[in-house]
């Protein structure tokens, strides 16, 4: 039997806790590197933030196309993947890192922690969408947009900037995930600063934001749950995914994209020292190909990044939208993610 450990969703713990957690899981499920899977199977193992949702799906149709191969997913947070792939470099446990904004692979990249891997389509993709040395992909483009509660606004009355969530009329009434461990949220506290007149002014933004928010989520399925329950709320979260709970699991969801808006272009890597590399090559091709590509744009709202994509396989909302994307140095925003987001969690969060 499959083993799928998917505690992203389902609890909040420490980097630390997480690490103890699955070894505990580990130990009772078996090694996640050994030699093989039930029955004798194969194995891959993918660290993934993209949901049980795409992760259970392309569980089934990796193992329908491939039934000697064993997969195995864990779903956590971007950030909680990168550090919990730091401490494992040492002894790795996975094969592939699907899914995370661009500035967390580079960090990887810098740290060793990426195999280089040029995929059949690496030029179908724009030279800012992947790693020059091969070492990650883009597959999605994500933009960060406002969601809202349908039952409680559209798309004229909830926020149509990121100022007006500034605006006394939503104190109160503003989710948010909790940024830390969340790649997305850290690069909104980035865009944030970025878009200010200063650094200093970017922080004030985002001190007063935090006045304004009721409450942080401790993962994203607790931030959809949260937000269903209250037709007032509104929150900062990536479109793919409000779609994907709008149109998959019935969510009462909608959202504005604002002008200047962060579009995060989300990759997929071979670990460095992945158990089952041969393998972990074949799931990186299987769920990247054209097919795949446009199945995940019709049933998850997921942009692909390839440009060989026929508009005619992707819905009809994603040919006609338009995006008035923020002008932003990736690899300069990288070197500064980690400072910006150590003074918000002194100087904002922390600090009442």
């Amino acid at each position: 039997m499959t083993r799928r450990i998917a505690l992203g969703w389902r609890t909040w713990i420490t980097a630390t806790a997480a690490a103890l957690t699955i070894a505990g899981l580990m130990a009772s499920c078996g090694p996640m590197n050994g030699a093989g899977g039930s029955n004798g199977q194969r194995q891959v193992v993918v660290y993934s933030p993209h949901g049980v949702d795409v992760l259970g799906d392309y569980e089934r149709r990796f193992e329908e196309a491939h039934p000697d191969i064993d997969l195995q997913w864990l779903d956590m947070g971007s950030q909680e993947i990168l550090t919990r792939v730091t401490s494992e470099r040492q002894r790795p446990q996975a094969d592939v890192w699907w899914g995370a904004p661009s500035t967390m692979f580079a960090k990887a990249t810098k740290q060793g922690l990426l195999a280089a891997y040029r995929p059949t389509w690496a030029d179908a993709v724009a030279a800012s969408e992947h790693d020059p040395d091969d070492y990650w992909y883009g597959t999605f483009k994500s933009p960060l947009v406002i969601m809202y509660n349908t039952n409680g606004n559209d798309a004229q009355t909830a926020p149509q900037t990121w100022d007006e969530l500034l605006d006394p009329k939503w104190r109160g009434k503003i989710t948010i995930r909790k940024p830390l461990v969340s790649g997305t949220m850290r690069t909104f506290i980035g865009a944030m600063v970025l878009r200010a007149e200063s650094e200093d002014a970017g922080i004030d933004w985002l001190r007063r934001l935090h006045e304004a928010t009721e409450a942080y989520m401790e993962n994203p399925q607790f931030l959809y749950d949260h937000m269903k329950r209250r037709a007032d709320l509104v929150s900062v979260w990536l479109m793919p995914d409000v779609v994907l709970q709008r149109d998959r699991n019935g969510y009462p969801f909608g959202f504005v994209v604002p002008p200047q808006t962060p579009v995060l272009t989300e990759g997929i890597a071979v670990l460095a020292g992945a158990p089952h590399e041969e393998d972990a090559r074949l799931f990186y091709e299987f769920v990247t190909t054209q097919e795949a590509l446009a199945h995940q744009a019709e049933a998850y709202g997921k942009m692909p990044t390839r440009q060989d994509i026929a508009q005619a396989s992707l819905p009809e909302w994603m040919r006609g939208i338009e995006i008035d994307a923020m002008d932003i140095d990736w690899a300069a925003f990288e070197e500064r993610e980690e400072h910006w987001c150590k003074r918000w969690d002194e100087e904002v969060y922390r600090a009442q």
